[in-house]
C-alpha cells in the first residue's frame, strides 16, 4: 500500500453541528466610504505606472551553469553512519509492515462482523436482509463504466478544440 494514500482506517464521518452564523459588527458608514476612496485613489496611482517588461534574458539559463563539472559529488559515509542508516531504513519499514498489516486485520474483522451480522439477520427477517444487501447511492455517490466492446480506430484524428493564444510579446 502506498503511503500516499489515505488508509481505510481514516474514512470518518460526523453528523452537522448545528451553528448559528456570527453577527457582523456595525460599521460607520462614513468610515467605509473613506475607504473605498483611498483604495480609488491608490488604483489611479497604480493604473499611471506602465507595467514593467521583464527580459527574456532573464528566464534564459548561461550555458557555463550546464557544465557538467559542476555537479555535486556524493559525501564519502562512514561506516557506522551508514550501518546506521541501513538499521534505521529496516526499522523504518517493519514499523510500516506491522501498520499495514494492523489495517488489513481491522478490515478483515470488520467484513467478518458483517457477514456474522448478516447471517443474523437472515435468520431474522428474510425482506430485511435482501434490503441490507441492496447498495446505498446517497451512502458513497459512485458510478464507473467498465472497457467498451469496441477497439479505438486506428486513423481517427481528435479534433483540436477551441483555445485562446496567450502567447507574452515582448517589444522594446
Amino acid at each position: 500500500m502506498s503511503p500516499w494514500f489515505a488508509p481505510v482506517m481514516t474514512l470518518k464521518t460526523s453528523a452537522p453541528l448545528r451553528a448559528e452564523p456570527k453577527k457582523k459588527k456595525k460599521v460607520d458608514p462614513r468610515r467605509e466610504q473613506i475607504m473605498r476612496e483611498r483604495l480609488r485613489k491608490k488604483l489611479k496611482k497604480l493604473e499611471k505606472i506602465p507595467p514593467e517588461y521583464i527580459p527574456i534574458e532573464d528566464f534564459i539559463t548561461p550555458a557555463k551553469c550546464f557544465d557538467e563539472t559542476r555537479e555535486r559529488s556524493t559525501p564519502r559515509l562512514s561506516f557506522e553512519e551508514s550501518e546506521g542508516r541501513a538499521l534505521l531504513l529496516k526499522e523504518w519499514s517493519q514499523y510500516k509492515k506491522e501498520q499495514h498489516m494492523a489495517e488489513v486485520q481491522a478490515v478483515e474483522l470488520a467484513l467478518e462482523a458483517q457477514k456474522e451480522a448478516l447471517e443474523e439477520l437472515k435468520v431474522e427477517s428474510e425482506e430485511l436482509y435482501q434490503a441490507a444487501l441492496k447498495p446505498d447511492p446517497l451512502l458513497f455517490p459512485f458510478s464507473h463504466e467498465g472497457p467498451v466492446y469496441t477497439p479505438p480506430k486506428t486513423n481517427y484524428e481528435a479534433p483540436d478544440g477551441k483555445y485562446n493564444d496567450i502567447t507574452k510579446v515582448y517589444t522594446q
